[in-house]
């Protein structure tokens, strides 16, 4: 469930349009005009104000605000903008492209197969390259292999599963892993990058009952670095992506200092999806709303936007 929240009346583009051209007009940005009618428009919207804007001031609007902010607001309101394929499209290339392979991996490996065909497109059509082609380019290894295999499985996305199928998966996972001296990547990418979200949760319930250990566990005790945050985060995500997404955003912002750029892409990211249930596991897990955690973290129009999107 999203936690958006658009006005009940209907809103005019060209209005909205009008709006925020004041807002950009005269000394300094009036942040909070923008964010008043930015952080309460779906996707739908947000692309009609955009090309209302371009054609009644000549002038490309993403630019324009570009010019206009500066900071975590900026950040945030420019990724916001975009429909959701064009903003993961973007995240991803910019972050292969910039080595920061633990975001890549995040959106990739957390997007359900519709979601990855569609960016994928988005992709060429913006880039004028494959997605592929610049995983492999600018990844390598264990990695590589599982966010290829990721990117161009067509896995089902129904419910039902075989459960012969999914114990046999534990089974093989198990002699790939703990069994053994070494691990078999190979099974692991295998399984994780072919296998439905339905299997995979059927695997993890096989792999516990009959060994005594979560499936999450000996994925981290079996794998490191950014390969094992690929395979715990299609596992979380098959299981549960509100919980998976509490967790990051819980991470981004304990101890000393905040994680800004993840806490902006998960906010943005998940706000016209399934923030409502990151806010119920997140205050499930750690006693504490959402809101107060992002409250406590933040600050100025970078907290205002977060908030709006989050919801109060």
């Amino acid at each position: 469930m999203a936690t958006l929240t658009t006005p009940q009346a209907p809103t005019s583009p060209r209005t909205d349009a009008i709006d925020l051209r004041k807002a950009f007009k005269g000394f300094g940005c009036d942040t909070a005009a923008v964010i008043n009618i930015l952080a309460h428009r779906d996707a739908t919207q947000r692309a009609q104000i955009a090309r209302e804007y371009s054609t009644m001031y000549s002038e490309d609007f993403s630019k324009r605000l570009s010019s206009e902010l500066s900071g975590n607001t900026k950040k945030a309101l420019l990724l916001w903008t975009p429909d959701p394929a064009t903003r993961d499209a973007t995240i991803v290339r910019h972050a292969l492209t910039g080595s920061d392979h633990r975001a890549a991996t995040e959106v990739i490996c957390s997007r359900t197969p519709s979601q990855i065909a569609l960016f994928k497109q988005v992709y060429s059509s913006i880039f004028n390259t494959h997605l592929e082609r610049d995983i492999g380019l600018y990844t390598s290894g264990d990695l590589k292999n599982l966010l290829l295999g990721f990117v161009t499985t067509q896995r089902y996305e129904g419910l039902e599963f075989d459960r012969v199928a999914a114990e046999n998966d534990a089974k093989s996972l198990y002699r790939a892993g703990e069994k053994r001296l070494g691990t078999d990547e190979k099974k692991f990418i295998e399984v994780f990058s072919n296998r439905s979200r339905a299997h995979l949760n059927a695997v993890s319930s096989a792999y516990e009952s009959m060994y005594g250990n979560s499936l999450r566990k000996a994925v981290k005790k079996e794998t490191s670095g950014n390969f094992e945050h690929g395979l715990v985060t299609i596992l979380e995500c098959a299981d549960h992506p509100g919980r998976y997404f509490a967790r990051v955003l819980h991470k981004a912002m304990k101890g000393l200092g905040t994680d800004d750029s993840t806490l902006l892409r998960v906010v943005v990211t998940r706000a016209e999806i399934d923030m409502m249930y990151v806010k119920i596991e997140y205050q499930k897990k750690y006693g504490k709303s959402l809101n107060e955690a992002v409250k406590s973290e933040t600050s100025g129009n970078f907290r205002a936007f977060l908030l709006a999107l989050i919801g109060h």
